[in-house]
């Protein structure tokens, strides 16, 4: 097993980019080329830097407060009253943990949500809230090693899911879609001529 797969085994797999990398996977990568601190995963918390120093050989540092602080585990929950079904938070959950359909009320999976709160700052009615979910206990005494191996495969499943999808169609130039209509406006006035005649 790699110095960054041992990394990896670690992290709480919240995925919420706090660390500065785009998922957990990165982030272990980085200590393990030297290119990150142990001090950077907030969900960890203090307890998190302890294991990454054992891992590494690293020193213990604090926990850095540019990346965040050790706080209590909050999950997201949905107003439905305010939720216009945009899919926005569907699209930035890294766990998959929200469901719902565009222009339908969406809802998390409580037990799947990491509390990582990429879908707050994408919601353009701020129908989405933080509930604490831990009490005072946060890091790891707020999330078990099952969570996090739970989450982790959630996320591996989301990111094969992404990958066998279809690339997106390319966007045609605003002109072409325009000369698309007039053209088919010609056609629908030319069959109402002739109909008339």
């Amino acid at each position: 097993m790699t110095l960054a797969q041992r990394i990896l085994d670690v992290l709480p797999q919240t995925q919420c980019t706090r660390c500065g990398y785009p998922d957990c996977a990165a982030y272990a990568d980085a200590i393990a080329d030297g290119d990150a601190l142990i001090n950077q995963c907030p969900p960890g918390g203090a307890e998190g830097v302890q294991r990454l120093s054992a891992v590494t050989g690293q020193a213990y540092v604090e926990l850095n407060p540019l990346n965040g602080l050790e706080t209590p585990r909050s999950v997201v929950w949905i107003d439905e009253n305010w939720c216009i079904g945009c899919t926005l938070c569907i699209d930035a959950c890294p766990v998959d943990a929200i469901i719902g359909t565009h222009k339908r009320m969406h809802t998390v999976i409580e037990s799947e949500c990491t509390g990582c709160e990429l879908c707050l700052p994408v919601c353009p009615v701020d129908c989405m809230l933080l509930e604490n979910v831990s009490g005072q206990a946060s890091g790891w005494d707020a999330w078990s090693a099952a969570s996090a191996d739970r989450a982790r495969t959630r996320y591996a499943a989301r990111q094969s899911r992404l990958a066998a999808q279809p690339a997106a169609p390319v966007a045609l130039p605003e002109t072409h879609k325009q000369s698309r209509v007039q053209a088919a406006l010609e056609r629908a006035k030319a069959q109402t001529y002739q109909a008339e005649d």
